[in-house]
């Protein structure tokens, strides 16, 4: 019964980020997926075999700061219970993109 409390606790804040346009989108993430890493490209079952940590789901804020994100993260209804919340800003472009291309250009000139 407390699982569904704070299930829907979750729903209602979430429900409430996106009926104010804050949250673009957000799902939980399946336990079970795979990890492709290397030159040689080798499978394995994931995520994170190893490490006691998962990442259980994202959401996408459309938000002016990072402050205002991690204001956002502080009123999640999970806190409570153990959840972990970790703030990132998504990048404009991918930084390997970005480095790649300005050696081209240095290259170039």
């Amino acid at each position: 019964e407390q699982m569904q409390q704070v299930a829907d606790k979750w729903m209602a804040w979430f429900n409430g980020l996106k009926n104010e346009g804050t949250a673009i989108a957000g799902n939980p993430l399946e336990p079970q997926g795979k990890i492709v890493s290397g030159k040689n490209r080798v499978v394995s079952d994931g995520p994170f075999a190893e490490s006691k940590e998962t990442i259980g789901g994202y959401f996408l804020l459309k938000v002016n700061t990072l402050d205002e994100a991690v204001t956002i993260a502080q009123q999640c209804p999970g806190l409570p219970y153990g959840i972990r919340v970790e703030v990132r800003p998504v990048a404009a472009e991918c930084p390997l993109v970005q480095e790649v291309e300005s050696k081209e250009h240095l290259a170039h000139a």
